[in-house]
């Protein structure tokens, strides 16, 4: 078994209020010296078998038509190794 990480992020030219909300709330806490702050969301699939070539396309088209806007928001696709998290 797998974990295969899609990452969304909204494109660097398009207006995060949340990140911005965060960026001016940080040094009221105590957290100076952040200059900015975007927020996004992380998708984590857990996938039976081996993550070859064929099964990241899937992967990939998955993220692309479904769990990201691509008009305002990009996404990367990872394997993260299950086993090694697992030793933690």
């Amino acid at each position: 078994m797998a974990r295969v990480v899609v990452d969304v992020m909204l494109k660097p030219e398009i207006l995060d209020p949340q990140g911005q909300a965060v960026q001016r709330a940080l040094p009221r806490l105590g957290f100076e010296g952040v200059s900015d702050v975007r927020q996004g969301k992380r998708f984590e699939l857990e996938v039976d078998g081996p993550v070859d070539d064929s099964a990241l396309a899937r992967i990939h088209e998955l993220a692309e038509s479904f769990l990201a806007n691509t008009v305002i928001e990009d996404f990367t696709v990872k394997v993260e190794d299950v086993k090694a998290e697992a030793g933690k």
